[in-house]
């Protein structure tokens, strides 16, 4: 027997809805708790006989414009409708995103600024790094200035130091780029970030040619740091579900290793000088 997960979703979110709670009145004794499936049809302007199709699974390939209809009906937060979506097997027609200034919560940078013995970062889909704890600034110190990801890959030559698998953390930032591209393809910043590289960087112009994607999930980094010499890392990435498009990048070394050590001294030399800058000068 077929399981039928999106009738089951229906049902359930039908039950837990009173008349009330969507401005109907109630006629009657009501044999079902929640919402009748009448009553659903006629909030979602569909048809009764096919909203009971939906439900016990005899229909199963509604339109997205039947779904966002029972998606209101039925009152769906943002998640519970994308979830609605992905039971039917169904793409939302949402508008195209207004592109606001990045911004990272405050939450979030505190909760960066908790990890000091870790480099945590912020970076949007055109890998700009958005926010950054004081040992990420102390990682990418080398670079000036530590702005955009694909940038400091290929066009500052430091990037060619910096990457001890230059060719590969390359590769890897194109195919980040390819993928965003997909998600996100009239996001201007991502377009302006394209064009630049493509323009000064024929490394680039060639590997974005190949169409690789792939996204960042987790994956180990050789890095050279002129401060504290080689560092073998990984990285672990997660979404910003309350800012779609941002990820938060965290690096980590083997604990106790030789790279340890040197995370360790890399913060000490940044916090020395920090120090050292931020202090004023004595008048003679």
């Amino acid at each position: 027997m077929d399981d039928n997960h999106l009738g089951e979703f229906l049902r359930a979110r039908r039950a837990g809805l009173q008349p009330q709670d969507v401005g109907m009145a109630s006629h009657g004794v009501r044999k079902v708790a929640g919402l009748r499936r009448e009553e659903v049809a006629v909030l979602a302007g569909v048809n009764a006989d096919y909203y009971t199709r939906l439900e016990q699974g005899r229909e199963r390939n509604p339109s997205p414009q039947v779904l966002d209809a029972l998606s209101r009906a039925l009152c769906l937060d943002t998640d519970a409708r994308g979830h609605l979506f992905q039971l039917a097997g169904a793409v939302p027609n949402d508008p195209p995103a207004e592109h606001t200034p990045e911004r990272v919560s405050p939450a979030l940078r505190q909760l960066m600024d908790g990890y000091p013995n870790t480099p945590a970062f912020v970076m949007n889909r055109a890998l700009d790094i958005l926010a950054a704890n004081a040992l990420a600034d102390a990682l990418f110190s080398p670079f000036a200035p530590a702005d955009n990801l694909a940038r400091m890959t290929f066009i500052d030559p430091a990037g060619r130091h910096f990457y001890a698998d230059w060719d590969r953390a390359a590769r890897a930032t194109v195919a980040n780029l390819r993928q965003a591209a997909g998600f996100d393809p009239d996001n201007a910043r991502l377009r302006q970030v394209v064009r630049t590289l493509s323009e000064h960087s024929a490394d680039y112009a060639r590997l974005w040619n190949t169409h690789t994607v792939r996204g960042k999930t987790q994956d180990a980094k050789r890095l050279l740091h002129p401060d504290v010499g080689p560092l073998t890392l990984t990285y672990q990435a997660f979404d910003v579900r309350d800012a779609p498009g941002q990820q938060l990048l965290i690096y980590h070394a083997e604990p106790g290793s030789p790279s340890a050590q040197s995370l360790d001294l890399l913060g000490s030399i940044h916090a020395t000088r920090h120090r050292s800058t931020s202090q004023p000068r004595r008048s003679r």
